[in-house]
């Protein structure tokens, strides 16, 4: 059976927390990739990486669990690859499909308050960066395809790390808006920064899990794995 691992930055301040997170979210796909096994790894845990890809066959491939292919998946990662023959993939949110599929949760969670896109807001927090414009080109990419997907009444992406702020994105809306977190798992910035910077900015919206922990994008990723790695999907 192939192998691959999905690897996350984590939490250089308390690593084991965010390694044992993206065990239950590999554990996850794992269950929707049948034909593949599927492991995980956090950059932050010491030596975490290496010791998991030393018990792997050198054709193991690497699923990025980032949402731009930033330093860490450009060189951090590649750097503690070393000289091992793995696969690495592009990471989640290059993935063009990411848009569409992010369309359908959306519109689910409006089925399922009878809302409609027109009469609805849609905040997106992500991360962005003081040094590289990237991650927030990244950003405001997928909100440009989301729009063309859904006619929301507006859509807001704000930054924990620039300007304009989540708070700044999130103010001044009523009770019918979403928000959609544009990381790939439920960390630090998750937890505190985007719950703070709501209240800062009295959001009375709904807030959705992040869009690595939607479901569909869960499948779409063990459907990736298995086609990186020639895996009969049956």
């Amino acid at each position: 059976m192939p192998h691959a691992v999905i690897v996350a930055h984590g939490q250089p301040s308390d690593p084991d927390p965010a390694e044992a997170n993206l065990a239950q979210f590999a554990a996850r796909v794992d269950a929707l990739s049948p034909q593949v096994s599927v492991h995980s790894a956090t950059l932050a845990a010491p030596g975490a990486l290496e010791a998991c890809l030393d018990r792997l066959p050198e054709d193991t491939a690497i699923y990025p669990l980032f949402m731009a292919r930033g330093w860490f998946v450009t060189s951090a990662l590649p750097k503690r690859v070393g000289s091992r023959k793995v696969q690495i993939l592009d990471p989640l949110g290059i993935d063009p499909d990411l848009p569409a599929l992010a369309a359908g949760a959306l519109q689910g969670a409006m089925a399922d308050r009878g809302w409609v896109a027109e009469e609805t807001d849609l905040v997106i927090p992500a991360h962005g960066s003081g040094r590289s414009q990237n991650p927030a080109r990244v950003a405001t990419g997928f909100a440009d395809a989301l729009a063309l997907l859904l006619p929301f009444r507006s859509i807001r992406v704000g930054f924990v790390e620039q300007h304009p702020s989540i708070s700044q994105a999130a103010s001044g809306l009523g009770e019918q808006a979403l928000c959609l977190p544009f990381f790939a798992c439920t960390g630090g910035h998750v937890l505190d920064d985007v719950p703070t910077e709501l209240t800062r900015a009295e959001f009375k919206g709904a807030t959705l899990p992040v869009i690595g922990e939607l479901p569909a994008i869960q499948r779409q990723i063990a459907a990736k794995l298995t086609e990186s790695l020639g895996a009969d999907p049956h």
